[in-house]
This record gives structure tokens, C-alpha cells and sequence, in this order.
């Protein structure tokens, strides 16, 4: 649906729409724009939405980490001028909010975390020696959601193209090993900046309890359930979503 307006420039590929506070959105480490199509169509007239193409294949494997991406993140934010920006992450994008707020969290409005790592995820580790195995690869990508059909074939061949191409393997077990080394735990309680939880109730690749764990440690949180979803809620269920993130921003005052 946006794919048409993406940019390349200096090095970054992103989407940059809509007028307002400044919105930065992160996608998992096999997502993309199109994860969050629903919610750049609600919130594109409310916000300047910008979503940097994070570069999980392309990047020098040395540098493909949460560390890494977070430079990267920070590269960008500085290209494009961004002030105070809120960061909305999901799953990997999620954790290289939550790095950069660590270290930047001074200059962070708000974050909105769904399905972030940072503290556990189950990822797709234990796969890799079936990779070969199509219908084992289709299981595993089902699991991502409460609905198995969102997991279209389009979707399943390309995680089957990614877990067979030997660079992007090495590069996906590099963010899978560097994610369980920036565990975030101890961090999280020096955040003074508000955050917003949405998390998928049918969850097994960050399960309820890590959403809990979150709200526990974070500061200043709020923790919204969406039933009948998984790790994408977004994209499971974008009504909702972006009902719960509207009521958010103006409980917070972010929104009038």
C-alpha cells in the first residue's frame, strides 16, 4: 500500500508521511512496511510517520545487533532532524526502541512496545535444522499469529527464501543471540518517559507474562490486552489496535 512512497537517501530507506509530532516505526526482524499498513493508514492525518527499513540482511554481520541497530536508529533520527520522537516498535523493533531509549531516553516523547523482545523471546532458533523442511517453516510461521491463515503463503515462502539463504541465516541467528545478550531488565526501571504495552493475549513468541514483566519493571506504563491475536496485533487485529494507541495518546495528552 505505501511501498510506492518509500525513499532511499544517504544510505536509509524509509517512509515518511503524514504532518505532526513526529511517530518513528520499527518493524520485527522478518516484518516490514507492510506489518503496520493499518496503522500508517489511521494515524498518517495525526502524526509525521517515518519508518526506517531496518537493514537485518544487509548490514555487516559485525554491526547486525541490537547495539548496532540502534546506532542505526540514532543515525537516522539525526538525518531526518526528528525531535522528541515516540517510537512504536514490534518484536526486534520493539528492543532496538528500548536500547535507544536507554541511551537516548532524554530526547524519547514516548514508546509504544507490541511483542517486544528485551526481556525473552522465543524465536525461530530451534528451526534451523529443519529449514529445509517447507511445512515445518509454514507451522513455525502460523505460530506468529492466533490465526494460522494470516500466514499466507506469500508470507511463508519468503520466511522459507530467508532460513535457506545463507547470509540472512547467519545474520537472523546473530539479532536472535545479540537480543538474549541486551537483556533489558535492569534498564528498564531508570525510564521516566510514558509507554504504552499492546500486547496479542495468544502470544507464544513473547507471552503474556513478559508483557507483565514490562509493566512490572517499567516505571511508567500502561498495559492494554487484545484478544484473539498473537505476536502481531497490528496486523491480527488493527481495529483494535489502533483504538487502544488513539485512547493512549490522548489519556497522555500526546493527541487533544
Amino acid at each position: 500500500m505505501w511501498s510506492a512512497l518509500v525513499k532511499e537517501e544517504n544510505g536509509f530507506k524509509y517512509l515518511e508521511v503524514g504532518e505532526g509530532k513526529p511517530l518513528v516505526i520499527l518493524h520485527g526482524i522478518m516484518g516490514g512496511l507492510s506489518n503496520f499498513n493499518e496503522v500508517i493508514d489511521f494515524f498518517k492525518d495525526k502524526f509525521k510517520i517515518f519508518m526506517p527499513e531496518l537493514p537485518v540482511y544487509t548490514y555487516p554481520l559485525l554491526k547486525t545487533n541490537i547495539k548496532g541497530f540502534s546506532k542505526y536508529l540514532h543515525e537516522f533520527i539525526k538525518y531526518k532532524n526528528i525531535e522528541n520522537p515516540i517510537l512504536l516498535g514490534n518484536s526486534l523493533g520493539g528492543h532496538v526502541s528500548l536500547y535507544y531509549a536507554h541511551r537516548h531516553g532524554t530526547k524519547v516523547r514516548a514508546l509504544v512496545l507490541t511483542g517486544s523482545s528485551g526481556l525473552y523471546e522465543k524465536g525461530f532458533g530451534e528451526s534451523y535444522p529443519q529449514r529445509k523442511n517447507y511445512e515445518y517453516i509454514k507451522k513455525k510461521t502460523q505460530e506468529v499469529f492466533h490465526d494460522p491463515k494470516m500466514a499466507t503463503k506469500e508470507l511463508v515462502d519468503e520466511v522459507f527464501r530467508i532460513v535457506n539463504n545463507r547470509g540472512k541465516i547467519l545474520r537472523t541467528l546473530a539479532l536472535a543471540k545479540s537480543a538474549i545478550r541486551h537483556n533489558m531488565a535492569k534498564d528498564l526501571v531508570h525510564f521516566r518517559m510514558p509507554v504504552c504495552l499492546i500486547w496479542g493475549k495468544q502470544d507464544i513468541v513473547t507471552p503474556p507474562e513478559v508483557a507483565e514483566e514490562f509493566h512490572r519493571l517499567l516505571p511508567d506504563s500502561d498495559l492494554y490486552w487484545i484478544d484473539k491475536s498473537g505476536h502481531a496485533p497490528m496486523m491480527e487485529r488493527p481495529a483494535e489496535f489502533n483504538r487502544i494507541l488513539e485512547s493512549w495518546f490522548r489519556k497522555r495528552k500526546i493527541l487533544p
